[in-house]
């Protein structure tokens, strides 16, 4: 008699059970801990978040300053002298500029403050202004409020004392960074290494590669920019000195300033300047001085930048619209200051990222981990490593391009 086979049972099919129900007591401990220490991690960030910008800061000036640290520290001269060099010469320049610019507003100031009353007087005699103030009795109410001056003193005293805090509180901002920064210029490249080991030693020398290429290219941009707007400040000082415009020297390093933010800052400088022009020598000066910052603008965008940007920062201008619209929304002008770096860094991973990967049909295969290179190989004694079996065997070529169905030639 013939064995009937028994019909195969089907598999058990789970039905009503959600995802919750089916974690255990553990993997549900495993998710609330985990987010519960997110959040905290999150909760901290947000309490130091002053303590990192200042951070930030730090990291961007020792990167900015470094190679003209490398500069002096190539002889036998120590890294920690070389950094209190590049920290006199940075301070002997702020002196200087400072030079130039307080004693020709102090004397604007002051020449203005002596041709007041002369002012005042020039405006009474002028009919207009003279039946203007008889109208509406502007004098007797210059003349109380003035009186009610000594009355506000208090007031006064207490803005003034609002800001010498502000000012004490932005010299202990300025020396923390500056002390990071030293720290930073002194030990970062050890630093550096010690955090790229932390990723496997297979991964270092392509690790290093792109930390190499980002502070090459963050000091290089640095480096630019300076180059770039003191050229914009000696030519705008000469322009504006051949025009006879007042303050030349302030107005040429406003501009200089202005030049360092990028895309619009030139033109901000340039406006204002224009502003002062007008009540010097218009139009004339306005005009030859209009002439100028078009030709310059144009001479910057088209021959300066790219010529010293090349081999430093090659950002695409709409990334660099996105990142200066991003930096300015969250630092201000600080941020403005280093989006672009910043983005050129950022472009460098992703490049780095993106090249290490193979696209097959469309598709991203990541590639898998290289063994370490002091991985130690077959020896000459040792027996020769296993072929792979039968089935997994690779195709060759020509096999893996015949089609289906055809047999093989014999």
């Amino acid at each position: 008699m013939p064995t009937v086979a028994a019909p195969s049972e089907a598999p058990p099919r789970f039905t009503g059970v959600s995802v919750w129900d089916a974690l255990t007591t553990r993997q549900i401990a495993r998710i609330f801990f985990t987010l519960a220490g997110l959040s905290a991690l999150l909760y901290l960030l947000v309490q130091v978040r002053s303590t990192l910008l200042l951070l930030g800061i730090a990291i961007f000036l020792a990167v900015a300053l470094g190679p003209a640290v490398d500069f002096f520290a190539r002889g036998r001269l120590p890294r920690a002298a070389a950094i209190l060099i590049v920290y006199v010469l940075i301070f002997l320049v702020f002196g200087g500029v400072l030079s130039l610019i307080v004693p020709p507003v102090v004397n604007g100031a002051t020449g203005l403050s002596q041709d007041l009353p002369g002012y005042v007087t020039d405006l009474r005699d002028s009919k207009t202004i003279r039946d203007f103030d008889n109208k509406y009795d502007v004098t007797s109410k210059l003349r109380e409020e003035a009186q009610k001056l000594p009355d506000k003193l208090g007031d006064a005293a207490g803005a003034l004392q609002g800001i010498a805090v502000g000012v004490a509180n932005a010299t202990f901002q300025l020396l923390t960074i500056l002390t990071m920064t030293f720290f930073l210029l002194l030990n970062g490249r050890r630093m550096v290494s010690f955090l790229i080991t932390r990723f496997g030693r297979h991964r270092e020398e392509r690790l290093h590669d792109v930390a190499e290429r980002i502070y090459k290219s963050t000091s290089g941009y640095v480096a630019g920019a300076l180059t770039i707007t003191s050229i914009n400040g000696i030519l705008t000082f000469i322009v504006l000195t051949l025009l006879g415009v007042p303050f030349a020297v302030p107005l040429a390093v406003m501009m200089a300033f202005f030049g360092l933010i990028p895309l619009i800052g030139a033109t901000i400088g340039g406006v204002l300047i224009l502003i002062v022009t007008l009540f010097t020598d218009f139009p004339s000066a306005t005009i030859i001085y209009g002439i100028f910052l078009l030709v310059y603008q144009q001479v910057e965008n088209n021959v300066l930048q790219p010529f010293i940007f090349k081999k430093t920062v090659n950002v695409p201008p709409l990334t660099v619209i996105i990142a200066i619209l991003a930096g300015s929304s969250l630092l201000g002008v600080v941020g403005a200051l280093v989006a672009i770096p910043i983005a050129a860094a950022l472009q460098i991973v992703c490049r780095e990222y993106y090249a290490g990967q193979t696209t097959v049909s469309g598709s991203v295969i990541l590639p898998d981990d290289l063994p370490p290179p002091d991985a130690p190989g077959p020896g000459p004694g040792d027996p020769p490593a296993a072929p792979p079996p039968s089935g997994l065997a690779p195709a060759s070529p020509s096999s893996s391009r015949r089609p289906k169905g055809k047999p093989k030639p014999a």
